[in-house]
């Protein structure tokens, strides 16, 4: 990765699943030099610090910021501080990369992006999936099999200890369906590349361990103007099952592909290990052709996908795509809006929930 131009320097704010990750990629590119790890805990940002050879390390953001002035700021802290920790960003003229989402509400998130393109800073949002190669793949092939599309994903987690105790601190801002729906929400929205209309949703709280009105499980039904349909389903905690956690099915006219793990059975890794979150190993293309005795003309179709990038690979791909934003060669504008699209979708289920009616997106 070389463009030419003095290497960014970046400053870290977060060093839990997502920043750890992040940071390595940073200290790995050749166009990128960290400045500086920020975390609350010191154990958390001293062993990242000695792992990349001893880089700066602060307790506060803000005093941070003052003393590096960095020209990129990775936000990887708890939803609820990414937007003051953005507009500090901005003011400063960084550019911004940032764990989803980038705000709490969609009215904030469109505040934060309208102050990037003020500011003429870049901003991306950290939309893993959308550097994947085998999600890509899955994505191409979906399309393939015709309108209306059925499309049913879920991401259950049955965590405890440290996993737990993360869980139950993003809870303290929003909702699995919210927090991990954005994803799945964008990836419906680019399988059909069609306007969602209207939102559902159902939730149940699991736990007394959970802040008043939160619920740890969840499952929205969005539908889109081409007649389209999906589910997205995500539940944590120490109650959730280890079976079928991990659904990624899309149904068309002509046939249906899922991610599969050939192997058979569940899979290998605990359905709380975030390595696991995106693996694919597998994509079963079937097709519905059939001869004139009404038998299958074709047989399923297996596309092998183990060579897939892990959870470090993918950040990694994730901050050159940034660097590239960064020096010109693509513009993440429409990455901006599918980001806020999404964030529009997943808070609606919120809405709908709480309310007990369908939302109609405008």
């Amino acid at each position: 990765m070389n463009w030419g131009m003095a290497p960014l320097r970046v400053l870290v704010v977060g060093c839990g699943n997502m920043g750890r990750s992040h940071a390595r990629a940073y200290h790995q590119l050749d166009g990128y030099e960290l400045v500086g790890l920020v975390a609350r805990r010191p154990a958390t940002r001293e062993a990242l610090s000695e792992e990349l050879g001893g880089i700066p390390t602060f307790g506060d953001f803000e005093a941070a910021y003052a003393e590096t002035k960095p020209d990129v700021v990775s936000i990887n802290t708890y939803p609820d501080t990414h937007a003051a920790i953005a507009r500090v960003a901005l003011a400063g003229g960084s550019h911004v990369f940032c764990e989803k989402p980038l705000a709490e509400t969609v009215e904030e998130a469109q505040e934060i992006a309208d102050l990037a393109r003020q500011h003429g800073r870049k901003m991306v949002i950290g939309y893993i999936l959308r550097v994947h190669p085998a999600w890509q793949k899955f994505i191409e092939v979906a399309q393939t099999l015709g309108k209306p599309l059925v499309m049913r994903m879920n991401l259950n987690q049955q965590s405890r200890g440290k996993d737990w105790a993360t869980h139950k601190a993003l809870m303290d801002s929003m909702s699995p369906i919210v927090d991990c729906g954005v994803h799945y929400v964008d990836v419906m929205c680019q399988m059909t590349l069609s306007k969602p209309v209207r939102v559902s949703a159902i939730q149940a709280r699991l736990s007394d361990e959970l802040k008043p009105g939160m619920c740890n499980y969840g499952q929205l039904q969005v539908s889109f103007e081409d007649g389209s349909v999906g589910w997205y389903e995500a539940g944590w905690g120490p109650m959730m099952s280890e079976v079928a956690y991990f659904v990624k099915d899309v149904v068309g006219p002509k046939g249906c592909v899922s991610i599969v793990d050939r192997g058979g059975g569940e899979r290998d890794a605990d359905s709380a290990d975030v390595d696991a979150h995106t693996k694919t190993n597998t994509l079963r293309l079937h097709h519905q052709a059939r001869d004139e005795n009404d038998e299958f003309v074709q047989a399923d179709e297996w596309i092998d996908t183990t060579d897939e990038p892990d959870h470090d690979g993918l950040c990694l791909r994730e901050q050159e795509a940034f660097a590239a934003a960064i020096a010109g060669e693509f513009d993440p504008a429409q990455h901006l809006e599918d980001a806020l699209n999404s964030m529009r979708i997943v808070l609606a289920a919120d809405e709908s929930f709480r309310t007990g009616r369908t939302v109609e997106l405008g």
